[in-house]
């Protein structure tokens, strides 16, 4: 497979430079991406670069995965407006460890083969070196004229930001410069790859190779992803899509994806995904003329849901989903852990019944009244009589009397009434 072909027809090249393609094809090459360690998940903003390994695996390459220890010290000017925290090394190594587990979802650590993946920390060899070394061995060949012609420095020296720049977020560039020499020739790398916004830092590495080596390297950057309705791609009103699910539940990151609009799915199902250009084309195809089965977004939610937490976290997120719907039985919604059926259900109203009552047995018509399901006991009757009234997924009568058998692990009871109003009643 041809890595610059196959990364074209999913969207994902921005930038190529000059005689990349040609590399790729001469050789089996090897890459890499720097990934920010400054949390111990990855989230699905990541994902892009991520995917960019998994398919240079794919086709025969090398994928190097470098965690950016010494990086995370200092901070990124690229596309910010702001210094970020520093992070102490006992950190960086806890969110290292956490990052790697995740990453062999995708890529492959631990097979014999030449091209198996690598995970390096550039605080390995940067700690090695003192101010003075730095500033000799590295500093002297990029000039200040090279290093303020970036626009990540432009932007931030012209003002968008009150505070300026520091001297050491504008050395950023030279020690990523260092990350790209030192792997050119540790371990041959010879292709750095990453989002357009590290075009800059990416070049400062060839050049620095160039002037110091007179080696020859390369770089291939993707567009950053954007929404079709101009929102940040990734990231929702409780924050980001995390990989982790104790960030972000496997029934919330299915429902992330299954939510996206069909221009947004149709671009990132090309991304997010090792299906073939074939399928994908039909798939459009079908989803274009029944946009209303949502057939995009259910294989997309599906393939990247079982890349990230596997098919049995998958299973569950499409049972609880047919809860939230309808289409949900009373044994699938038993089957639920209490975390699972908290996250279907947040943000839908809440009542709460004694356990006492509960262990006595109270009548369906005062259960309903108690807990503020309906607003008397007359139109707990009227709800009851026009069959509108389900207890745990189950149609309930005027007949029945809520007990603590009603309780899901314990605690809870969800009750439905009409199509569309859920209540969930905690016992106290």
């Amino acid at each position: 497979m041809n890595f610059v072909e196959e990364m074209r027809w999913r969207g994902m090249i921005q930038d190529l430079m000059p005689g990349t393609e040609e590399q790729l094809q001469k050789e089996m090459t090897t890459a890499y991406l720097g990934i920010d360690p400054t949390a111990d998940s990855l989230h699905i903003g990541h994902l892009v670069g991520v995917m960019g390994l998994k398919h240079l695996q794919r086709c025969g390459h090398k994928p190097l995965a470098l965690i950016g220890g010494a990086t995370g010290m200092i901070g990124d000017p690229s596309g910010k407006s702001q210094e970020r925290n520093l992070l102490d090394e006992t950190t960086i190594k806890h969110n290292q460890e956490c990052i790697k587990k995740q990453l062999a979802r995708f890529i492959d650590f631990d097979s014999d083969l030449p091209n198996k993946a690598e995970l390096v920390n550039n605080y390995d060899w940067m700690k090695k070196y003192s101010f003075l070394e730095f500033i000799r061995d590295i500093g002297k060949h990029i000039t200040v004229n090279y290093m303020m012609a970036k626009d990540s420095v432009k932007k931030r020296i012209a003002g968008e930001a009150k505070e300026g720049m520091s001297f050491t977020e504008f050395s950023y560039q030279l020690v990523q410069g260092c990350d790209f020499l030192e792997l050119y020739q540790s371990h041959n790398c010879k292709l750095q790859i990453g989002g357009s916004d590290q075009w800059g830092n990416i070049t400062t590495g060839t050049e620095l190779i160039r002037r110091k080596l007179s080696g020859e390297a390369f770089a291939l950057t993707w567009s950053l992803i954007t929404k079709a309705d101009g929102g940040k791609f990734g990231k929702t009103e409780s924050g980001n899509i995390w990989l982790d699910p104790e960030r972000t539940s496997p029934y919330a990151f299915y429902q992330f994806w299954f939510n996206c609009s069909d221009e947004d799915s149709e671009k990132y199902i090309k991304i997010f995904t090792v299906l073939e250009k074939e399928e994908i084309d039909v798939l459009i195809a079908d989803h274009r003329l029944e946009p209303h089965q949502r057939i995009i977004q259910k294989r997309l939610a599906e393939e990247i849901t079982v890349m990230v937490h596997g098919r049995e976290q998958y299973d569950a997120a499409v049972e609880a989903s047919q809860i939230l719907f309808g289409k949900g039985t009373a044994e699938t919604l038993r089957k639920l852990d209490e975390k699972m059926l908290l996250t279907i259900f947040e943000g839908v109203p809440q009542g709460e019944i004694a356990h006492n009552q509960l262990a006595a047995g109270i009548s369906i018509v005062d259960f309903l009244e108690t807990t503020g399901v309906c607003t008397s006991k007359g139109e707990a009757r009227r709800s009851l009589k026009e069959n509108s009234i389900l207890i745990n997924k189950e149609r309930t009568t005027e007949n029945h009397t809520v007990s603590a058998t009603d309780l899901l692990n314990n605690k809870h009871i969800l009750v439905q009434k009409g199509k569309k109003n859920y209540f969930l009643i905690i016992g106290i």
